[in-house]
């Protein structure tokens, strides 16, 4: 197989930052950081915003984040290993490694665990280290809520539990007989080449940890969440810390066709397999062992996502394309989830179409008008009318193909669109351009509209 980069995805990669950079403008938001691996490569790595927005912090792609659930693939895979070193089988029961469990979650089976189908409750009866009202449970906590019987019988539907993800981890430490985050750093982080990754916080000296945020509705300002407590004996379920580009290059590690990873081939087709189907979701949406495995824009994926107080992240591999991504946000209300899934779609749009024709090269930018943005972006043989203020700015969008130089029409187009009609360029007397002109509308550069709209209404 060729490891030559399509033609398509450079050109991909150099919108999808602009595109994420006027969203970020939009939307206000604190922080994002983006990582797009392609074949385990980082090929593009962005970070935009702040890290802490009390202090003024910028942020940075080094600057590490609360990934949360994101711990559950880890964990998982930590489990598929021992089972490749033939300490554990995925039928074992949980009682047999772990004792006091009420006798029905000792009957469930570590395979039941990464799943979430034992049953077992989600949070607990009182989830307050949620709130940030309490620490997170440590390990006399945890066994004694898992001495209460689960919510519902194992393997009747999916079931999310935090809880079942710490079970997981005290089976690691009964088998390896070392603490869970020491084990994990040295047998999983390490092994995956990864070296800006820790389990759980205290970071290493110097270490920079973008700070969590909360909502701005409720006191008119985002209040400064540390984002630095210990998740203690959760922290199989929610512990772990990373940037974007660690997170693309780990869960690449875990597709069935990746070139290396600490995995067997045989492990990563069980992690990634999808086992149980979430019913109640919009979306087609399934998980296997630690993976959630969803479709993205006609593409199959798989992946997890995190929410922690202050963080909101997602990282997605797309194994036919040999790509991941991961987009991570630090605010209660921060979009990574939309922000992946519209970069996966500029992705397929540019895949679809190949990369931009050079007679396209000067029909680009950024245009304003007093209805806002239009992005002109050169795909294949034709120019979009991209929306840049858009979850996904290439989806149905008008398309312009040229007819003269400088000279272009609007070939496609919504009904209550200029369908048929021109578009042009217009330039001064050095030859630079000026204006857009979009059937009866003029598009100007930024500043210039920025100083028109304010002469005409202060």
């Amino acid at each position: 197989m060729s490891n030559a980069k399509p033609a398509w995805l450079a050109p991909a990669l150099a919108f999808i930052p602009q595109w994420l950079a006027f969203q970020m403008r939009a939307a206000e938001q604190p922080g994002c950081a983006i990582a797009v691996a392609w074949k385990g490569e980082i090929v593009l790595e962005a970070a935009f915003g702040h890290a802490d927005l009390g202090a003024g912090e910028l942020l940075t792609p080094r600057h590490r984040f609360r990934v949360a659930s994101h711990s559950k693939s880890f964990t998982a895979a930590a489990i598929l290993k021992l089972r490749e070193q033939g300490r554990l089988r995925l039928d074992d029961t949980a009682g047999h490694y772990v004792q006091g469990l009420h006798p029905e979650i000792a009957a469930a089976t570590i395979a039941q665990l990464l799943s979430h189908t034992a049953g077992i409750v989600r949070d607990g009866p009182d989830s307050a280290y949620w709130a940030q009202r309490a620490p997170f449970l440590n390990e006399a906590a945890l066994r004694a809520e898992l001495a209460a019987a689960p919510i519902i019988p194992a393997n009747t539907r999916l079931k999310y539990s935090n809880h079942g993800f710490g079970l997981a981890g005290l089976i690691i430490e009964a088998i390896t007989c070392e603490p869970w985050g020491v084990w994990m750093a040295r047998e999983i982080v390490a092994a995956a080449g990864l070296t800006e990754t820790t389990p759980d916080v205290p970071l290493p000296a110097g270490a920079p940890l973008a700070h969590g945020h909360g909502g701005k509705t409720l006191l008119g300002r985002r209040p400064v969440i540390p984002g630095d407590q210990s998740t203690h004996a959760l922290a199989a379920a929610t512990g772990f810390v990373s940037t974007a580009a660690e997170l693309a290059k780990f869960f690449t590690q875990l597709s069935p066709g990746a070139a290396t990873s600490f995995l067997s081939v045989a492990s990563r087709r069980e992690m990634t397999r999808p086992q149980w189907k979430d019913a109640f979701s919009p979306i087609p949406r399934s998980y296997g062992l630690g993976i959630i495995t969803d479709d993205l824009d006609g593409w199959s994926a798989f992946g997890h996502s995190g929410g922690f107080p202050g963080y909101i992240t997602r990282t997605a591999v797309i194994p036919e394309r040999d790509l991941a991504i991961s987009c991570l946000t630090n605010a209660v209300d921060g979009p990574s989830h939309i922000w992946l899934e519209g970069a996966v779609a500029i992705l397929k749009r540019f895949q679809t179409e190949g990369p931009p024709a050079s007679a396209l090269a000067e029909w680009n930018g950024l245009w304003w008008g007093l209805w806002g943005a239009t992005q002109l972006l050169p795909v294949g043989d034709k120019v979009l009318l991209a929306n840049p203020a858009l979850a996904n700015p290439v989806q149905k969008v008008p398309e312009l193909t040229l007819t003269g130089p400088d000279q272009a029409r609007i070939a496609e187009a919504g009904a209550f669109a200029s369908y048929g009609e021109t578009a042009r360029l217009v330039r001064d007397a050095a030859g630079a351009i000026t204006e857009v002109h979009i059937a009866g509308g003029r598009l100007l550069p930024e500043v210039v509209f920025a100083a028109e709209v304010e002469a005409r209404y202060g």
